[in-house]
């Protein structure tokens, strides 16, 4: 268990003027207050916070850091408020407590909304001081290398959101070392089989790797030596888990085909030409993969990342990476703004110290206020995440306006993210885009130095189509707001136009009820909607029937007597539980909430199975079409949030068996197909049809249709099909 003189000592070692007194004060507050309180482990609470503020004094960092990282958990998880935090530490320490501090529980939040709102107040929070995100790292820290005492749904929620948002942020701010364990913990709670798969076959390699790693720094440091090139370290290093895996999920590699399983790193004295010099003696020595060369010393990456990679062909005709840097920009890529800092008050005394702290404040904002300023347009919090996730993306492509000017993009991007970072208005008026003077569709994704000129006209309008190729949240968020106004422009007509027709069957004047801006506002107030206007809107989506406002309206009484379709309503009611048990669904198999007599139908791109995470889309014509939320053709339909409706698999819903398609990836050798069928037969699932074929690069490729009654049960099937030997990779496809 680590002890606060553990702490204690590495402050003072690292910075020798610390305030000593504010951590043992920080340290016996918190031991008071968590006093009781237990870990899942059973260990003491006290464990986590002590944990905590030793990963923050390794990171060198201040006094009030480690203090807070101490504190962070007082207001969250005990009775303290901030007031008394700020009477016993200060104003300073009081917000970054704050900013650390979980927004109470509101109870009509769902709890994904709930987390998107904690992230957001951190990601503001952090901006203000960046503190607050390397203590929340920490906490992750220290969280995700505890994790085995958690339930496995709460180890796998933390783990995703780990690589969704925390891992991201660490590489944004170039920490690199963070990252890498962050993701490798994941990982390994995720998908707990696969690691310890790709685990084993690592390290069954491991000798052979680490004797070739041997043989290649010990000629990379001869050929220095002999040519003069002062150097500092050579190490060598065998391809992290996370990465390794991700590469082979991707490209639906062996490990075998792998070119930078290994990799060679050369840290030179801190002059940037050594680097090069390094760099042309290790091309002397070994034949270059041609477009393998990346220089980010010339053209850092935004998280201050600076290095020459270069792939090279060994001896043996086996490839691999050789990565060089100076010690000054080694330290910032392990580091990152942790670093920086660091660097800056080895340069400076103690007075300098605020200064070198604004300094770093600074070099934050650049990397991360394009991420806030995108975020905070975003008002839904799933958007939010979405947009998050986007910004957080590494952005490895460097294109050029007509005048030179430099938009850095993540991979992927296309014309259309280009028009949006040089402009909004450039964006919603973008017709077309020349490539180095050549016209090309706007789907094209765009390389590094490619010179880019955007094609405008002024009544021109954005389109549904571009979402499916646009990398960056700027440019999804204009286009999914510019449908979303226009959709609803057209819902609104929609609405009052059945609104008007329905009142017409009633004998009731339009006029006479849309005119009452009173009695239309009450009724929007009870469908929890602010104005008529978003009433009109929910009627044209479908979400409201204009009968049920009628009712509202009339009153229960008036209505049943001026009702002139009360006998066709219960023959419509019957007509639906009718479709439903024809289409296999079952009358009660997916609950609607909010929409009255709606018919509920599964989306044919996804086919939900029970237990899915699923989300209902209103479709005009087809009533509520049921899709699996990672769908992928969700993020185009759910442009507008008014046609989304919450759904839930029934409780005492019947089973019933659907088809599912099965693409397994394999060495092409032979017995495969019997492998993968008796793999699926030995779990009981039945086989509908079975399907081989090699692929260009001469894989196998086996499609199968396997009969599920739900998501646990495919699950059983892919797993047991992964354990296959040969089998590659094994994912659903629709039919």
């Amino acid at each position: 268990m680590i002890r606060i003189e553990d702490v204690i000592e590495k402050v003072e070692n690292n910075r020798p003027e610390s305030d000593i007194d504010l951590i043992r004060r920080a340290y016996l507050f918190s031991a008071l207050h968590h006093r009781g309180q237990k870990r899942a482990s059973g260990e003491p609470y006290l464990v986590h916070p002590l944990a905590v503020a030793d990963i923050l004094a390794e990171m060198r960092l201040d006094e009030t850091s480690v203090s807070t990282g101490l504190l962070h958990d007082v207001v969250e998880d005990t009775l303290v408020d901030l007031d008394t935090i700020k009477t016993y530490f200060g104003e300073e320490i009081t917000r970054l407590v704050d900013g650390l501090t979980k927004i109470a529980y509101i109870s009509d939040l769902s709890k994904e909304k709930q987390q998107a709102e904690n992230v957001r107040k951190m990601v503001l929070a952090m901006i203000t001081d960046v503190r607050v995100v390397l203590i929340k790292l920490a906490d992750r820290l220290h969280n995700m290398r505890t994790m085995q005492f958690l339930k496995p749904e709460k180890r796998a929620r933390i783990s995703q959101e780990t690589l969704d948002i925390y891992a991201p942020i660490a590489h944004r701010l170039g920490m690199g070392k963070l990252r890498s364990e962050l993701e490798d913990l994941s990982f390994q709670n995720l998908y707990a089989d696969e690691y310890k798969k790709l685990s084993k076959e690592v390290e069954a390699r491991r000798p052979e790797l680490e004797a070739t790693l041997e043989k290649i720094t010990n000629s990379i440091k001869g050929k220095l030596t002999e040519n003069d090139v002062p150097f500092v370290l050579i190490e060598g290093r065998v391809k992290r888990l996370f990465s390794l895996w991700k590469k082979l999920k991707k490209r639906k590699l062996t490990i075998d085909q792998v070119y930078d399983l290994i990799a060679a790193r050369i840290i030179t004295t801190n002059e940037k030409k050594n680097c090069y010099v390094a760099l042309s003696v290790i091309h002397d020595i070994w034949t270059p993969v041609p477009e393998r060369f990346k220089d980010w010393i010339a053209i850092p990456r935004d998280n201050l990342y600076q290095s020459l990679h270069t792939s090279v062909i060994g001896d043996s005709g086996q490839s691999f990476e050789v990565q060089i840097r100076t010690q000054e920009m080694h330290q910032i890529a392990e580091e990152g703004v942790a670093a920086h800092w660091k660097y800056k008050e080895s340069k400076l005394g103690k007075r300098e110290e605020d200064e070198s702290l604004d300094e770093l404040r600074k070099t934050v904002e650049k990397l991360l206020l394009p991420l806030v300023e995108s975020t905070q347009e975003t008002e839904d919090s799933e958007d939010f995440i979405e947009s998050l996730k986007l910004d957080l993306y590494p952005k490895d492509v460097y294109a050029f306006t007509p005048m030179g000017r430099i938009i850095q993009l993540p991979r992927g991007a296309t014309p259309i993210d280009f028009a949006y970072a040089v402009h909004s208005e450039v964006g919603d008026t973008c017709t077309g885009a020349k490539i180095k003077g050549r016209i090309v569709p706007l789907k094209t994704e765009l390389q590094n130095g490619d010179v880019v000129e955007i094609l405008t006209t002024p009544n021109s309008t954005p389109s549904r189509d571009w979402l499916s190729h646009v990398a960056t949240s700027r440019a999804r968020n204009r286009i999914r707001h510019w449908i979303a106004e226009q959709q609803r422009a057209e819902s609104i007509e929609i609405g009052r136009k059945l609104l008007e027709k329905e009142a017409d069957k009633f004998h009731i004047s339009p006029k006479k009820l849309l005119n009452n801006e009173g009695e239309m506002k009450r009724i929007a107030n009870e469908y929890g909607l602010g104005r008529a206007e978003d009433l009109l809107a929910s009627i044209g989506y479908g979400k409201t029937l204009p009968r049920n406002v009628l009712a509202k309206f009339l009153g229960a009484k008036k209505f049943a007597e001026l009702d002139p379709e009360k006998k066709k309503e219960t023959k419509f009611q019957t007509g639906v539980k009718a479709v439903k048990k024809f289409i296999g669904l079952g009358e009660d198999a997916i609950i609607v909430k909010g929409v009255d007599n709606l018919l509920t139908t599964r989306a044919r791109c996804c086919n939900p199975l029970t237990g899915e995470d699923i989300v209902g889309y209103i479709s005009l014509g087809k009533g509520i079409v049921v899709h699996n939320k990672n769908c992928k053709n969700v993020k185009q339909l759910m442009v507008n949030k008014d046609r989304i409706v919450e759904v839930e698999w029934a409780k005492n819903e019947a089973k019933h068996i659907q088809s599912v398609c099965l693409l397994a990836t394999t060495e092409n050798r032979t017995g495969m197909l019997a492998g993968i069928t008796n793999a699926i037969a030995e779990i009981k699932t039945g086989i509908r049809n079975a399907n081989a074929s090699v692929s260009k690069d001469d894989r196998g490729l086996i499609e199968v249709t396997i009969e599920v009654f739900d998501k646990k049960h495919l699950d059983r099937v892919i797993t047991s099909v992964e354990k296959v030997p040969g089998v590659i990779a094994v994912e659903r496809v629709n039919t």
